[in-house]
């Protein structure tokens, strides 16, 4: 069977992981995550929590990949965006206003 390259990232505030392996063609993106030992490096990653996706697009870990995707697990999110934006909004109207 012939093989495929892709690339598993895992990045974090300071440090960003990054292997590529080879595959059978027709693996899953679990597949790929196991054979980078990314999970050895970094034990606090659950697959059953940490969402993943090719190239920023959320998949499933038995999505099939194809030569040269780039496998992403992504961290939790500490805080909800949009009450980041809310917060953000708010103070630069108080800095319009002066109050």
């Amino acid at each position: 069977m012939p093989k495929i390259a892709v690339e598993v990232v895992f990045a974090l505030p300071k440090k960003q992981y990054r292997e590529v392996v080879m595959l059978e063609a027709h693996s899953t993106v679990e597949q790929a995550i196991q054979a980078s030992n990314i999970l050895d490096l970094c034990r606090y990653i659950n697959l059953n929590c940490n969402k993943v996706g090719i190239f920023s697009q959320l998949v499933r870990l038995d999505h099939k990949l194809q030569e040269g995707d780039r496998v992403e697990i992504y961290r939790p999110l500490t805080a909800d965006p949009n009450e980041l934006r809310r917060q953000r909004a708010k103070r630069a109207t108080i800095r319009k206003d002066g109050t």
